[in-house]
């Protein structure tokens, strides 16, 4: 496919699209007294020649999985790409004046509340990682010819997550991919390392094996090439590495510090009027080109997933429930040819290698990158493409809180596995040991967070994350532990299960994972010396059975006992302290892992961390008394 200039008029156009481009975003910020018309200023070419000459776009339905994708992932420059679509007859342009008013959709930073937003983005380093997931999907699993846009800004170029998405996009050749790189010079507060070295820029991104051409980000002509020649590149993606100016065509501002994020106040009147002058066309347009007809995306549904069959354990049986994990996901894939599973280079340890072992193609391995594994995630999820579960150690999701966060922000529903939780991993020590997982997401709203004890309640939570809307986090832990449950038990979100009791009940146990067993193993010592005690397991701790609890809580005196393989902060232990906070006559005893642990055998470290049974028995001597 041979380029082809476009004609004299249509490149006069592009330039005028630019420059009321960059007076909407003038006139927006000033209504809202905020945002960034500076750092619009610097793409205005870049969005013009997208969205007027490259992009494929449906304005009637702007999610159409046929369309290609674009994410700003310098969302600060928000305005220009609100300006774009209105530009484009998506909704009046008259609307960009309620720019970050409280009741308008279009935000400081671009949300999923609009129509024409995949995802939230404004905390940077994020987009590539989302992109490439995006681009991942439309290339080996939708198998259509939608491509997929990102815009970097040069200052989140220093943000290391950056460098680990490119890392991906160029190891698996996303040659349906696009970055954009605006290297305007300025950050927010003084120059960016490397400002205008290109040459840098452009080795960097050939080392990452992407097709790396350098261009004049306002050189409407030469943008159109390039934008051409990433369509026909194969086996890379490409990486567009614009040289652009922060304030482009602001008398008296371009290029100068110390406007990062404010409006253009008295100035503004004397900078619309220059552009306005610079405008040959006041109002023709182009109209966005549509979707291909081609090779559109398949019609897919997420919806109604199931295990291929029902678990299939013994009574009593010793099955981790990180194995389990591993064995349900295979089920639901088996069901559903749009389960995909995502990895950080832990899959044998996380059993997610029994699904690439059946279905290869579905694994998609992100290596130690746990930042844009997660970001990644979220981009195979936009458009409800693929359902999709994450599975790394449940320690090393902290690195990538603000990824998970702004999955959030953005409405996935992305499912996270975390193994290799508590203390009970054993003699790996600390750094391996999840212990502010559950805090972290409970933290995270719209969350689900299930924490199985047995390989049946595992397998079942597997089931139900597929079909839960938001961030599901799964809790799976190293160690054995008993099958408690028949294989036709019936678990639900929400709800949770009494393990054990009788009329003669004293003191109520709650428990998860490991120390569920701890609360049994005391129990029965208990009942020896004459002390009934009834023990729950919650099986998720988000939301919290609320009912369950008060309700046997109340049957045994108001005396509780929760024991929790986590941090004291934001686990088991609070959420039932949250729960029981208006109720009266309760008296609760908490045992959590008090300090940061040390290597040891799993039964000593559960002991020496006053997690074990032993540590139960005195705990419930001591609530009797009081």
């Amino acid at each position: 496919m041979s380029y082809h200039k476009p004609e004299a008029n249509t490149i006069q156009l592009l330039k005028d699209i630019a420059h009321r481009l960059r007076i909407d975003s003038i006139t927006s910020t000033q209504a809202s007294k905020s945002g960034h018309p500076t750092s619009c200023a610097s793409i205005a070419e870049i969005m013009s020649v997208l969205f007027f000459n490259t992009l494929r776009l449906n304005l009637k339905f702007p999610r159409d999985p046929s369309s290609d994708r674009f994410v700003l992932s310098k969302g600060h420059s928000a305005p220009i790409l609100y300006a774009a679509w209105a530009e484009a007859g998506l909704f009046p342009v008259e609307d960009l004046q309620n720019l970050r008013k409280i009741d308008s959709d279009l935000e400081g930073h671009p949300t999923p509340r609009l129509n024409f937003i995949d995802v939230g983005t404004g905390s940077l380093g994020q987009g590539v990682a989302v992109a490439a997931g995006m681009a991942y999907v439309g290339k080996n699993y939708d198998k259509a010819d939608y491509r997929t846009y990102v815009v970097v800004g040069d200052g989140e170029s220093a943000e290391g997550s950056i460098w680990e998405s490119l890392h991906f996009a160029g190891h698996y050749k996303l040659d349906n991919l696009c970055v954009i790189f605006d290297v305007n010079r300025l950050g927010q507060s003084e120059p960016t390392s490397l400002q205008h070295q290109m040459e840098i820029y452009r080795k960097r991104l050939d080392a990452f094996g992407f097709h790396a051409l350098v261009v004049d980000g306002h050189d409407v002509e030469e943008l159109c090439k390039a934008f051409h020649e990433a369509s026909i590149t194969k086996n890379k993606p490409t990486a567009i590495i614009a040289k652009t100016y922060k304030g482009k065509f602001f008398p008296n501002i371009e290029d100068l510090d110390n406007w990062h994020g404010k409006p253009l106040g008295d100035k503004a009147n004397e900078v619309i009027k220059h552009l306005e002058g610079l405008i040959v066309n006041s109002n023709a347009t182009i109209p966005p080109k549509s979707p291909s007809k081609s090779k559109p995306a398949p019609v897919v549904d997420i919806t109604n997933v199931k295990l291929s069959s029902p678990p299939n354990y013994k009574m009593g049986e010793q099955v981790a429930t990180r194995l389990a994990y591993g064995t349900a996901l295979a089920k639901i894939a088996q069901n559903n040819d749009r389960v995909i599973a995502l990895d950080g280079d832990t899959k044998n340890s996380t059993f997610s290698d029994k699904l690439k072992k059946i279905f290869p193609e579905r694994y998609i391995e992100c290596f130690i990158a746990e930042q844009n594994l997660v970001g990644v995630a979220i981009g195979t999820a936009c458009r409800d493409r693929t359902i999709a579960f994450v599975s790394t150690f449940a320690t090393f999701f902290t690195r990538a809180f603000d990824q998970i966060r702004m999955g959030a922000i953005s409405q996935t529903n992305v499912n996270f596995v975390g193994s290799h939780c508590g203390v009970s991993i054993g003699e790996d020590g600390p750094s391996q040991m999840g212990l502010e997982d559950i805090a972290m997401f409970r933290a995270i709203p719209g969350s689900t967070v299930f924490y199985p004890s047995d390989a049946v309640s595992c397998e079942r939570a597997v089931e139900l994350a597929a079909n839960t809307k938001g961030v599901c986090f799964i809790r799976t832990s190293r160690p054995n532990t008993a099958v408690i449950y028949g294989n036709d038990e019936v678990l639900q979100i929400g709800k949770g299960k009494v393990v054990k009791q009788s009329p003669k009940d004293q003191v109520l146990l709650i428990g998860a994972g490991i120390t569920l067993y701890e609360c049994l193993n005391a129990a029965a010592q208990l009942e020896k010396s004459g002390v009934h005690a009834r023990v729950i397991d919650p099986f998720t701790i988000k939301p919290l059975d609320a009912e369950l609890i008060i309700e046997n809580g109340q049957a045994v005196g108001g005396r509780v006992v929760v024991v929790e393989d986590h941090y004291q902060q934001g686990g088991l232990g609070e959420a039932v302290l949250s729960v029981l906070a208006e109720q009266r006559d309760f008296v609760v005893k908490h045992l959590y892992v008090p300090g940061v642990p040390r290597s040891g055998p799993p039964n000593v470290l559960i002991d020496m961390f006053g997690i074990s049974a032993r540590n139960v028995v005195n705990a419930v001597g001591a609530v009797l008394k009081l």
